[in-house]
């Protein structure tokens, strides 16, 4: 194994993981952002006001990108299993 295919293994998975991660936690700074500037105009000053907005867009979220996130997640280790025979020889 040279150290090139394992730098292009590793650079699939990191690039797999910050998309994976980008898809789930964005709309949850989205809202967290929104329900702070809410909490800012008002005055209200209560943290856990942004906690149940942000969990049930973050389980939304999932919901709807899970199926999605699963696919890619099982077409890379499909990918790196059918490899493994160019990898050892």
């Amino acid at each position: 194994m040279t150290p090139e295919v394992v730098i292009d293994i590793f650079s699939d998975a990191i690039y797999l993981v910050m998309i994976m991660v980008a898809i789930i936690i964005t709309p949850s700074l989205v809202v967290g952002l929104i329900v702070s500037t809410f909490q800012a105009a008002t005055q209200i000053n209560e943290q856990t006001l942004t906690f149940l907005p942000r969990l049930i867009i973050t389980l939304f979220t999932l919901i709807v990108a899970g199926p999605w996130l699963m696919r890619e997640l099982i077409d890379y280790t499909q990918r790196l299993i059918t490899s493994i025979p160019l990898v050892i020889g």
